[in-house]
């Protein structure tokens, strides 16, 4: 079938072939309802795989995504591929790609499982979009559910302030077996559990954190007054961005975290003179001992030696610290209006789905009031 001309002037043809005449009829139908919706196939399609569909999004359909992004969604779609993915793309049903997430769902969590069909039906879109496949099989197919994930623990009252205790006063820290470096002082891990726990900044803002963003003394003779404050306005992403615009915040710091990074901010003077012309002005308020950003791993190798030194055993992760602000908050009697703001969600919904497990199950505010308007003398 000639589908037009190329620039070179030669017919641009597309062939079809079957052990059957009626096999050969029945392509070349497909092929002209192909053309009917706009869809021109290139050369090769009918036996392009979903598995090559995948690749081809991951190399050419994530422009911009970090390396950490594009990792994420190949290890989501790896099990879906181990099932469906010799199959060619044009021929994949619905059934099959139900086949494949219920697969998945046997051994990987629920969100694990979103992942990868959302993963999947973008590859798909991907190719859909390059003239490769006429629908989009995977958007008919609902997301089974899978295992029980992981889930956010919350650090009690008692268990932070031994947390501060056991930070406070750590001594000299081993970032990996037989390897010691001297210049890990304790005020490092404190000041991040500090501002972690006091002000619940995710993670990946902390280890962004600069500190031409910190201001210890405020302005207290300003109108009105400027307390101490950090401002969250990057983090270790891509280009930098916070996770959500309504996340750039700037938040007051309380007195502790006041004293506990000006207590860094002395150590790390120090260390730029052991260092010598070996440090990297990196700006950034925790940093290696070589002024350089620390490492996510580094950060929970640290967290998790706090933890057992407390005595709650090390299964604890450092992004529990903010699951533990929202508690500590929520049981205070914050309304979940003023959590989100404080913790930078787009919205309030945000805040009860993600640390359901961590708010106050009971709204006690109309009650409370009740009781003292008609209280009975």
């Amino acid at each position: 079938m000639t589908l037009g001309y190329t620039e070179d002037g030669k017919r641009d043809r597309r062939k079809v072939s079957g052990q059957t005449k009626a096999a050969v009829l029945d392509k070349l139908r497909e092929l002209h309802k192909d053309l009917d919706k706009g869809i021109i196939p290139k050369a090769g399609y009918a036996h392009y795989t979903v598995r090559q569909a995948a690749e081809d999004w991951l190399a050419n359909g994530l422009d911009g995504r970090s390396a950490k992004t594009i990792k994420k969604n190949q290890n989501v779609l790896e099990p879906i591929l181990k099932v469906a993915g010799a199959r060619k793309l044009r021929e994949l049903s619905a059934a099959e790609v139900r086949q494949a997430l219920s697969k998945m769902s046997t051994g990987y969590s629920s969100a694990a499982v979103t992942m990868g069909h959302l993963a999947l039906k973008r590859a798909i879109r991907h190719a859909e979009a390059n003239d490769l496949v006429s629908r989009n099989v995977a958007a008919l197919v609902d997301t089974p559910k899978g295992q029980e994930g992981r889930p956010s623990k919350s650090l009690t009252l008692e268990q932070a302030v031994g947390v501060i205790t056991a930070a406070e006063t750590l001594p000299v820290m081993e970032l990996r077996p037989g390897l010691k470096d001297v210049r890990r002082p304790a005020a490092l891990m404190y000041a991040y559990i500090i501002l972690s726990l006091l002000i619940g900044v995710r993670t990946e803002e902390a280890r962004a954190l600069r500190w031409d963003h910190v201001d210890l003394d405020g302005n207290p003779h300003a109108n009105p007054p400027v307390p101490p404050h950090v401002a969250v306005w990057r983090s270790v992403r891509v280009h930098g961005e916070t996770k959500t615009e309504r996340s750039r915040r700037t938040v007051g710091l309380p007195q502790m975290a006041v004293e506990a990074l000006r207590a860094l901010l002395e150590g790390q003077a120090d260390e730029r003179l052991l260092a010598g012309e070996k440090w990297q002005d990196t700006g950034l308020v925790f940093t290696t001992h070589l002024g350089t950003a620390l490492d996510a791993g580094n950060v929970r190798k640290m967290f998790k030696r706090v933890c057992k030194t407390t005595g709650i055993g090390d299964g604890w992760t450092p992004r529990e610290l903010r699951t533990s602000f929202v508690s500590l908050m929520s049981h205070r009697g914050v309304s979940i209006e003023e959590i989100a703001r404080l913790v930078g969600h787009a919205s309030t919904r945000t805040t009860e789905v993600v640390y359901r497990r961590e708010l106050r199950p009971v709204i006690t505010t109309g009650a409370e009031i009740m009781d003292e308007v008609f209280r009975r003398s």
